[in-house]
C-alpha cells in the first residue's frame, strides 16, 4: 500500500513511515524532543511502522535532502518543527523546494489566522502571517490548539514542533491515514542475562523469520536480567515463537542436576 510519493515496504501488509525532526535547538540539547516517542506510539496504534527518524539543523539543503530521501522510501513522512513566525522557521520553504512547487500565502490559512488574531486582539503582522505561507497544492492540517495550520503535500505531513500542537495535528491527520496489519507483541521476562540467552535466542529468530525478536537487559537491584519481546503480525506466528522462547527460559532456569 503506497502513497502517491512513497514506496511500499517489501513486507506484506506493512505500511511504513519516516519522521524528520527539524531544529538547531534539538541538536544542541536546548530543547528535549518529546515528539518522536509520541508519533511512534501513535502510528503503531494505527498499524503503521515508524522505520526511521532523522534530526537535522535549520539548514535548507539538509532539510530538503533528508525530506527527499524519506518521502521516496516510506509510505508516509511526518515532520516536526520549523513552521513558526521567525526567520529560522524555513520548513515550509524547504518542503516546497523538495516538491518543486511555488509557495505563498494560502487564502485558507490567511483567513484562519486573520480571524484568530482578531479574536485575540493581536496584530496580524508580517511575521505572524508567515505561518500562512503554504506550498502550492498542499492541503491544510487543522490546529485546534493555536490555529496556525500544518499542511500535507504528497505523502508528507508537516507539523509543528510544540508537542501539544503536534499531538492535535496527529489527531486531525489520523483519519486520512491508511494503516496496515497491526504489529502484535508479547513480552517475556527471562530472568537471565543477555549472554546466557543470546545463542538460543538467535536460533529461535532464525527459525521464525516472520517475527522480530528483541532483547532488553535490565538490572533489578540484585541481578542482571533480560526481557524478550517477540513481535509479529500473524497471531499464530507470534504464539509459536513466544512458546519457543518460554521453553528456552524454562530450560535455562531449570535447576542443574
Amino acid at each position: 500500500m503506497a502513497a502517491s510519493d512513497g514506496t511500499e515496504s517489501a513486507e506484506a501488509g506493512s505500511v511504513t513511515a519516516g519522521m524528520l525532526v527539524i531544529g538547531d535547538e534539538i541538536l544542541s540539547g536546548r530543547t528535549k524532543d518529546k515528539n518522536i516517542g509520541f508519533v511512534a506510539e501513535y502510528l503503531t496504534g494505527l498499524g503503521i511502522d515508524l522505520r526511521e527518524v532523522r534530526i537535522v539543523p535549520d539548514i535548507a539543503d539538509e532539510i530538503v535532502a533528508a525530506l527527499n530521501a524519506l518521502r521516496h522510501r516510506y509510505t508516509y513522512v511526518f515532520t516536526s518543527g520549523g513552521i513558526g513566525p521567525t526567520h529560522d522557521d524555513i520548513t515550509a520553504d524547504c518542503v516546497a523546494a523538495a516538491f518543486g512547487v511555488e509557495i505563498g500565502h494560502d487564502p485558507r490559512a490567511v483567513e484562519i489566522l486573520t480571524r484568530h488574531f482578531a479574536e485575540r486582539g493581536v496584530e496580524a503582522n508580517e511575521a505572524r502571517m508567515r505561518m500562512a505561507r503554504i506550498p502550492q497544492g498542499a492541503d491544510l492540517i487543522e490546529n485546534r490548539v493555536s490555529r496556525a495550520p500544518g499542511f500535507r503535500i504528497g505523502n508528507v505531513h508537516v507539523m509543528a514542533g510544540v508537542p501539544s500542537v503536534l499531538q492535535a495535528m496527529m489527531d486531525a491527520v489520523a483519519p486520512t491515514l491508511k494503516g496496515g496489519r497491526r504489529l502484535l507483541s508479547e513480552s517475556i521476562d527471562t530472568r537471565l542475562g543477555e549472554g546466557t540467552i543470546a545463542a538460543d535466542l538467535g536460533a529461535i529468530q532464525k527459525a521464525h523469520p516472520g517475527t522480530m525478536i528483541g532483547s532488553y537487559p535490565y538490572f533489578d537491584g540484585s541481578r542482571h536480567a533480560t526481557n524478550v519481546v517477540v513481535r509479529a503480525r500473524d497471531p499464530d506466528t507470534l504464539a509459536a515463537a513466544a512458546a519457543e522462547v518460554r521453553a528456552m527460559v524454562d530450560r535455562l532456569n531449570a535447576p542443574k542436576p
